[in-house]
């Protein structure tokens, strides 16, 4: 991308396009990591070979529980979107019809795996996914893992956080810098696995824009590096792969007790 582009994005100006050749002009990278305390490592990432769409999950439940979760998330949602949508035409409001459905269908199978086997009962996963399809890209999820995207000097947070914390802070009753440090930031309102978790994942719709830089994580990453951290590393880092691992090392220093995994998907 030009200086002269950059300039256009920062200042304002409507000559900047957004593009119209998804997902060619997609470029990804993925690491995932036990991390330094737990013993297995319970989350699981999809990435589709084209670029169609990309996809965190972050079991939870104990022992195989939550590997199996996530294992279901990441193998059942990707299946569905392929059935359900053309990549090439589908309008935003299939494309999220199409998401709730390939959610709610990972989730009902959860449900029902954990019914059958009481080693599984209490499984649950969360996900985050960034969906590619025309010239829009599309973000939802359920759960605490995130989408954030980086847009010229502004770092934002795509997805929702189901979380009780962000009920709080949603309703006054605490504030954003309180909800950062809360006890309760990870006691999760909405996950699949739950009755709640094929209710919606609040999938939000944009256009795309050369230099765009997007992150897929779980809270394993979040808890270690900072906003400003993660806007350092993927301004930093100019190839995908690299910036993944970047984020992924960063999470560990960082002092996360979680698993870490994130999805880098930069736009040429």
């Amino acid at each position: 991308m030009s200086v002269t582009s950059w300039w256009n994005r920062w200042l304002g100006r409507s000559d900047v396009k957004p593009i119209s050749d998804l997902p060619r002009r997609l470029r990804w990278g993925a690491v995932t990591d036990i991390g330094t305390v737990r013993e297995n490592n319970e989350d699981r990432y999809f990435v589709h070979s084209n670029g169609h769409y990309f996809l965190v999950a972050d079991g939870m439940g104990g022992q195989s529980a939550g590997e199996k979760a996530s294992e279901i998330a990441a193998d059942v949602i990707p299946k569905r979107l392929d059935q359900l949508l053309n990549f090439k035409s589908d309008d935003p409001e299939k494309v999220a019809a199409s998401i709730d459905e390939a959610i709610a269908r990972a989730n009902a199978d959860i449900m029902a795996l954990g019914e059958l086997d009481p080693s599984l009962h209490s499984m649950g996963t969360t996900v985050a996914m960034l969906v590619a399809v025309a010239n829009r890209l599309y973000a939802a999820g359920i759960g605490d893992s995130r989408v954030y995207r980086l847009r010229g000097k502004e770092l934002q947070q795509l997805t929702k956080d189901h979380t009780l914390t962000e009920m709080l802070r949603e309703s006054g009753t605490i504030t954003s810098e309180e909800a950062a440090h809360h006890r309760f930031k990870n006691v999760l309102t909405r996950y699949l696995g739950s009755k709640e978790g094929g209710t919606g994942a609040n999938t939000q719709s944009f256009d795309v824009y050369p230099g765009d830089r997007f992150v897929l994580c779980s809270d394993g990453v979040t808890e270690g590096v900072s906003n400003d951290l993660l806007k350092q590393i993927l301004k930093s880092e100019s190839d995908p792969q690299k910036a993944a691992q970047a984020i992924g090392a960063a999470a560990k220093e960082g002092g996360s007790r979680d698993n870490i995994t994130c999805v880098t998907v930069f736009v040429a």
